[in-house]
């Protein structure tokens, strides 16, 4: 048998190995988040330290939740792309310094909450840093869906995307699965297809049973009063 590459066979693209799409749908989730968060701390009353507390809880569960994102990238993705497509090199370095830079703002972030969510009052350093987060969002997300996605899709195994998705739901604060699972869907072009391609069936039943009030009692508390 002819087993020598023809032309044809030289142009098709490479043959996708898995499927990264879930890296845009929790982008998502991020993009929402972080940018409703200027609005949701300017919506607080000076003084009413219960209304801060929920929206600070809330943004913890944001930060929390990016900081293992980018962790798990740090630890499994670039030393796998590093080795496996060297064409991306340059992609690879520039988003390990988006990284940093985000995870600078993100610190600042977390330094800020506590006397936020304690007093409600002077909510400056929390609004700067969200700021921060979003114009840096606003860099990182879209490179990384255009340069790496496309060569996740073809490099790593779907074995290895779903330890992706495990860390990153790991990382969720105890109590705010569901608030956490309800900011993903909300993110959604369509959630109910989204909630079809990744959770079981009995996961969805005690979404509609259960979850769904939950989250909509968080959101209710988020706005302001």
């Amino acid at each position: 048998m002819n087993t020598t590459p023809t032309p044809d066979d030289a142009d098709s693209p490479p043959r996708k190995t898995c499927d990264a799409s879930g890296m845009a749908e929790i982008h998502r989730m991020f993009r929402a988040g972080f940018g409703e968060g200027p609005e949701l701390v300017r919506g607080v009353r000076q003084g009413d330290t219960t209304h801060a507390e929920t929206v600070a809880r809330h943004l913890t569960m944001l930060s929390v939740g990016l900081h293992a994102h980018h962790e798990g990238e740090d630890e499994r993705l670039w030393p796998a792309l590093e080795a496996r497509a060297p064409a991306c090199a340059l992609h690879v370095e520039r988003m390990k310094a988006q990284h940093a830079e985000m995870l600078v703002q993100l610190d600042a972030l977390d330094a800020a909450l506590p006397s936020w969510r304690t007093s409600a009052t002077d909510p400056a350093a929390v609004l700067a840093a969200l700021g921060g987060i979003n114009a840096a969002l606003a860099e990182h997300l879209p490179d990384e869906e255009k340069t790496i996605v496309p060569a996740m899709e073809t490099t790593l195994t779907e074995k290895e995307i779903q330890w992706f998705s495990t860390h990153g739901r790991k990382a969720t604060p105890k109590g705010q699965t569901w608030d956490q699972l309800g900011a993903i869907l909300d993110a959604q072009p369509d959630g109910d297809l989204w909630m079809r391609k990744h959770l079981p069936a009995p996961v969805r039943l005690l979404w509609r049973w259960r979850g769904k009030a939950h989250y909509e009692r968080t959101r209710a508390a988020l706005r302001p009063r």
